[in-house]
């Protein structure tokens, strides 16, 4: 929904060599005095619980903000026609810093680099409100996504590090949980604040309340998570240096075609072929190998975060425009369809979360993939002016509590297969997939769209007053089979000598 709507945050290895996709993350040395805790919210854990949640929280809340937001800012700063590129700048400056993060933590600790993520995030905030035109406010966007990117990947080494096993369920459902409130409220206080004080406190508000989660979080992050683990600062610089460059060709790649889906002329195939050109190279160096043949361990792990985030995020784009322009319902109860997902979404990761449950993690991703294929095969059907239209909230609302399942459970599988010097660089190879997946898919479904008569999109942008209801066929039925498919990788979670 990630970030944004939610949600939230890998595996090749610092060097060229195949990654070791079966060995466990060895668990963290015990807290000082040996305590056993209870639970995330006990109190040895109480203060770093609070204040990384409080951290997603804020991003969270952002997220969901700028969305509305942004076209009153757009049309202030008469930068209208730019207006795809104050998303673009986010993605496409948030997948280098993955990478950035990953490395950084793997050989300093996520200290370093979630502070200065942080930071970067609320610069990028100030930037964009205090913009007095729109490529200062695409520069503040671009900083934002630096500042993010860094921030989600140093996150999920903290959680490696900093919890046991058994917690680490629990502290990644709080993280889908957080985003309930703001999937909920965002939209409607952002609203609000531009309408009657004005759209730049959408930006300027949020900085100050980063102050409280700091200063909670990273006093315990320098205690128990700070520093290298294993023997991850001993990895060659070079190929750190190598997966930068990669990070550098995946970012600009990616923006190319963003570009190329946007605008659907022939002279566009030059820059979609050259962003091509970048990105395979680059995804084959940073992904691990045996991704894309769904190799069983990690690298299916990997796949089948991409597959989830690509599909539903890319279906989910069109539901409030077909909403809008097929049964005539107001932009805000189409925004409304869509509120129940994030309560959805949270009871999935909760449900994941249980420890009885465990054991039958590889079948409850099933069980969320199938949700989430049904949900958006569904989604068509509200053409039909004899289906309510309260149907298609029902139908997402079930493929939100199978992405619950299915989001959170990649990330605890990811970091029990992961080494500990390897954590940052695989956590990054998720995220990396899940972003690429959105962006790839979003734009081969807005390619399909605009071609059947649909309109122009831009990653949340649309224009389709007098759109063909087969133009959203073509986008979400292949969308489920896409989804279908991750059902498959699904039984290829464990490697075989588990």
């Amino acid at each position: 929904m990630a970030a944004p709507n939610p949600r939230d945050t890998s595996v090749a290895k610092t060097s060229d060599a195949p990654p070791g996709s079966t060995t466990p993350l060895l668990p963290p040395a015990p807290a000082p005095g040996g305590e056993r805790d209870e639970g995330v919210l006990s109190g040895p854990y109480r203060a770093l619980s609070i204040g990384i949640v409080s951290v997603v929280l804020l991003i969270a809340f952002e997220a969901t903000a700028v969305g509305t937001a942004m076209p009153v800012a757009a049309r202030e700063l008469d930068g209208v026609s730019l207006y795809a590129f104050a998303f673009s700048a986010f993605f496409t400056t948030s997948l280098f810093a993955m990478v950035l993060s990953g490395q950084w933590s793997d050989r300093r600790g996520p200290l370093a680099p979630l502070t200065t993520g942080i930071v970067a995030f609320a610069a990028g905030l100030l930037l964009s409100g205090t913009a007095g035109s729109m490529w200062l406010f695409i520069l503040g966007r671009a900083v934002q996504g630096l500042g993010g990117g860094m921030v989600i990947v140093a996150l999920y080494v903290v959680v490696g590090r900093a919890y046991p096993e058994r917690l680490r369920p629990a502290i990644m459902a709080a993280f889908a949980a957080s985003w309930v409130v703001p999937s909920i409220v965002g939209p409607l206080a952002s609203g609000a604040v531009t309408e009657h004080i004005g759209w730049r406190w959408v930006f300027l508000g949020i900085p100050v309340l980063v102050v409280f989660p700091l200063g909670l979080a990273l006093p315990q992050i320098r205690r128990r998570a700070s520093g290298p683990a294993g023997d991850g600062a001993d990895a060659p610089a070079s190929s750190g240096g190598r997966r930068i460059r990669l990070a550098l060709a995946i970012s600009f790649g990616a923006a190319l075609l963003q570009y190329a889906a946007q605008d659907l002329r022939w002279i566009s195939l030059l820059p979609g072929a050259a962003g091509l050109a970048l990105l395979v190279p680059a995804v084959r160096g940073l992904l691990p190998c045996g991704t894309w043949r769904a190799a069983r361990g990690l690298p299916s792990v990997v796949l089948l975060r991409g597959v989830a985030a690509g599909s539903f995020i890319a279906a989910e784009s069109f539901v409030p425009l077909m909403l809008v322009t097929q049964r005539g319902l107001s932009p805000t109860l189409a925004g409304f369809s869509l509120a129940a997902g994030g309560v959805t979404w949270a009871l999935g990761s909760w449900i994941q979360s249980r420890p009885r449950l465990e054991p039958y993690r590889e079948r409850l991703t099933t069980l969320g993939m199938l949700l989430v294929a049904v949900a958006i095969a569904a989604a068509p059907s509200v053409l039909i002016e004899a289906v309510p239209a309260w149907t298609l909230a029902v139908a997402w609302a079930f493929g939100c509590l199978g992405m619950g399942l299915v989001i959170s459970s990649t990330s605890v599988l990811l970091l029990q297969l992961s080494a500990p010097e390897e954590a940052g660089t695989n956590s990054a190879a998720l995220q990396i997939s899940d972003g690429l997946s959105n962006v790839l898919l979003l734009a081969a479904g807005g390619a399909a769209f605009a071609a059947l008569g649909g309109g122009t999109v831009a990653h949340g942008a649309t224009q389709a007053a007098g759109s063909h209801p087969a133009a959203f066929v073509a986008v979400f039925l292949p969308m489920a089979a896409v989804a279908l498919a991750g059902v498959w990788v699904t039984t290829r979670l464990r490697a075989e000598s588990r």
